[in-house]
């Protein structure tokens, strides 16, 4: 008995002019699309806080919620915030959230603590807003600050690599395509890298201090260094990078940081999930373990 011929896929030849005419494939098919804009009209809620954070416990939603943590955990009364939860099954194509985040990504953060209301979106943005707002975690001057901006500005480019690139086609693409897989994990494999050579001889990224580089780079490189994303960690060997992994660890242990991790997250342990947050003691008191309330949106 000879094996059955098999036949390679016929090759991709790009027309002239690319044109929208089927779903793409893939987990978030159903929501992608090559045009901007709401689909439909829906108000944005608002709370009494200062802040007011539209989002998701996605990496990038956890920068924020993460950061907030961390200033108020400093004696920043003035930070305190509103969380409401953005699913990303069509919510974000929302009139209000499109108002807030013309681009109808998460996060995006209104702050009304001053006379007229500011819009902030993309993760980087609201990290350096806030930081500069409150004089916390961004160095003020210096080699410090620069080192720290050089190490954010790192994160925001690198991340679409590991997400949009490597995550699609290893975790969510509707077929394995070799050539992509390898291609980007060959990259985030060099990020990793990049990663464990700069925290061979630093504590933090941006030197001695914990600043709003590392919480911009944990959610993403420290969750894929614990094989917590794409189930990839062994794919990737994770393990082999120590210095990330030194890192990682102690990131994971602060006390703001676990709190920010729960906000507006909406799989894994229940008692792990907070929908929103309007108050402190709603991580004693609104999770999903003593709630049990379907997640909003």
């Amino acid at each position: 008995m000879t094996d059955a011929p098999t036949t390679e896929p016929a090759e991709y030849v790009p027309p002239k002019v690319w044109t929208w005419n089927k779903e793409s494939g893939g987990r978030f098919a159903a929501i992608n699309r090559p045009i901007a804009g709401p689909t439909h009209e829906a108000e944005l809620p608002v709370g009494r806080h200062p802040f007011q954070l539209y989002s998701l416990a996605t990496p990038n939603g956890v920068k924020v919620t993460v950061m907030f943590e961390e200033l108020l955990a400093a004696g920043h009364s003035g930070a305190e915030y509103d969380a409401w939860l953005i699913k990303i099954d069509g919510n974000q194509f929302g009139s209000g959230f499109v108002a807030v985040n013309p681009n109808s990504k998460i996060p995006a953060l209104m702050d009304r603590s001053g006379p007229e209301p500011i819009r902030v979106f993309e993760s980087g943005a609201i990290l350096m807003h806030l930081a500069e707002k409150f004089g916390a975690f961004l160095p003020a001057s210096g080699p410090a600050r620069a080192e720290c901006l050089s190490w954010l500005f790192w994160q925001m480019g690198s991340a679409p690599f590991l997400g949009g690139g490597f995550g699609h086609f290893y975790a969510y693409a509707p077929t394995k395509i070799e050539y992509a897989i390898d291609r980007y994990a060959m990259e985030v494999k060099r990020q990793l890298d990049v990663l464990n050579r700069r925290l061979a001889d630093n504590e933090f990224l941006a030197g001695h201090e914990y600043t709003i580089a590392d919480m911009a780079t944990w959610p993403w490189y420290g969750a894929l260094a614990k094989g917590l994303v794409y189930g990839a960690g062994e794919f990737l060997s994770v393990h082999e990078y120590k210095n990330v992994q030194r890192w990682t660890d102690a990131i994971a242990k602060r006390p703001a940081v676990k709190r920010g991790r729960m906000v507006n997250r909406i799989s894994g342990d229940p008692a792990s999930q907070l929908h929103e947050r309007h108050e402190a003691s709603d991580f004693d008191t609104r999770t999903q373990d003593k709630i049990g309330e379907p997640a909003k949106g």
